[in-house]
């Protein structure tokens, strides 16, 4: 479907032949030769592109500008001037211009002007229709009021148009995996195959099988040929949670995958290709685990071409009440309980938590406040332990445990693996899981 454009200009030979000149491209043209003319169109018809010269008699287009769009917010303005100047650029563009248009004009500039306006609508179109399909789903809620978070987001169409890998980063439970779908349904691949792969849950052998398949006596219980995750997502997007974990071994048969999109089944000597977008989660920081010598840094080179961090909930709080809400109503109607409500006290008490385990530790908590909670009302009683004594800081009366534990599970948070954490904190790996375990049983 083609745009509708308006073209607002004095001259009556650009108000006639521009407009023919955009028909032929595909799109639908109309000419308007004042401001007053320009108006009563927005207030008649729908359009999605005004052009809009700066020189209307003696009207400035610049003092037209902002009516046009308060009359029709998503109008995308293009100022055409032949009296080009960088002030003028840049004065356009401060008041609600799209982009500047310098006469004369080739044809050929106008065509590259509308189809990029084109896919730019083309690609806000499906962004609505899929955060539309996704409010049911609480973690795939993407409203923001975090600075932080609406910076991911307002690159994620840009990354999602491109075609090379992306290493999502984060803390567990921040929704790496909810923004890797989000990606792939943007993008050219949207309509192909999406796997994912939990890399830590398999032994190397497994791992390599998971993802490149195995033939037939490879190794104890292969009985038959099998296909990997990456042929199964031919045409589509392969995401590697918790990449970090994988082995060299593994590490190396998927760098070379993605440098030349080949590989063998383990147990197959026969090259194989294919065409996948590869998505790397990583649990850990990367270039921490390259200076380590555990992961190959010629293999972070290559998943990093796009980078995308998602902020921990901690640094969101001003997120925290509406997502809350949503698992609040999304569990009340899993468990058939209409009609439930927080307390006035809770939704201070859950934005002074810190949240290491972040979405995931919030969903959990939402989901269990449901399902203990006596009446319709959800009070701090029903919260976990740690989110009811949310907000404790050096100094405050409470116990020394307290304190222990909002100190290391802001530690978990932050280094994501518990080995790493215990390192860091000085005690014991197994200490350091007994400790988590006590405390989420209370």
């Amino acid at each position: 479907m083609g745009l509708r454009v308006l073209v607002i200009d004095d001259e009556r030979n650009i108000r006639l032949t521009l407009p023919v000149l955009i028909e032929s491209m595909g799109h639908h043209a109309q000419g308007a030769a004042s401001g007053v003319e320009a108006e009563a169109a927005l207030r008649a018809h729908r359009f999605d592109v005004a052009l809009l010269d700066l020189k209307l008699g003696n009207v400035s287009g610049l003092d037209l500008l902002p009516r046009l769009l308060e009359l029709s917010p998503g109008l995308q303005v293009v100022l055409m001037t032949a009296f080009a100047s960088i002030s003028t650029a840049v004065e356009a563009i401060r008041r609600g211009a799209r982009d500047y248009l310098p006469k004369p004009f080739e044809p050929e500039q106008v065509r590259v002007l509308l189809d990029e306006l084109a896919r730019e609508r083309s690609m806000q179109r499906r962004i609505t229709e899929l955060e539309d399909r996704l409010a049911e789903v609480p973690e795939a809620d993407f409203s923001t009021e975090s600075p932080a978070m609406r910076a991911v987001l307002e690159l994620a169409p840009r990354v999602a148009a491109a075609d090379a890998p992306v290493l999502l980063t984060g803390e567990s439970g921040t929704g790496k995996g909810v923004l890797a779908r989000y990606i792939h349904s943007l993008g050219a691949r949207a309509a192909g195959p999406f796997a994912v792969v939990n890399c830590p849950t398999l032994s190397e052998e497994l791992l390599a099988s998971e993802l490149f398949g195995h033939a037939r006596g490879a190794f104890t219980g292969a009985v038959r040929d099998s296909p990997g995750r990456v042929e199964a997502a031919e045409g589509g997007t392969l995401v590697l949670d918790e990449i970090g974990e994988i082995t060299p071994a593994v590490q190396a048969r998927l760098l070379r995958f993605l440098q030349e999109h080949q590989y063998e089944r383990v147990g197959e000597t026969r090259t194989r290709t294919a065409n996948v977008r590869i998505v790397a989660a990583p649990n850990r920081a990367l270039d921490e685990e390259v200076r380590r010598g555990r992961f190959r840094q010629d293999l972070l080179y290559r998943l990093n071409v796009l980078q995308l961090t998602l902020p921990p909930l901690r640094e969101r709080r001003e997120d925290i009440p509406r997502l809350a809400a949503g698992y609040l109503a999304h569990f009340a109607g899993v468990q058939r309980r209409p009609g439930m409500r927080f307390a006035p006290e809770v939704l201070p008490r859950l934005s002074a938590y810190a949240w290491p385990g972040n979405l995931r530790e919030l969903r959990n908590a939402i989901e269990r406040a449901v399902i203990l909670a006596v009446g319709p009302v959800v009070d701090t009683r029903t919260l976990p332990g740690r989110a009811e004594r949310a907000g404790v800081a050096l100094g405050d009366d409470v116990t020394v445990e307290v304190i222990e534990r909002e100190h290391i599970l802001r530690v978990l948070a932050r280094h994501g693996h518990p080995e790493e954490a215990a390192r860091v904190l000085g005690i014991d790996p197994a200490t350091l899981w007994r400790k988590r375990k006590r405390w989420d049983e209370g």
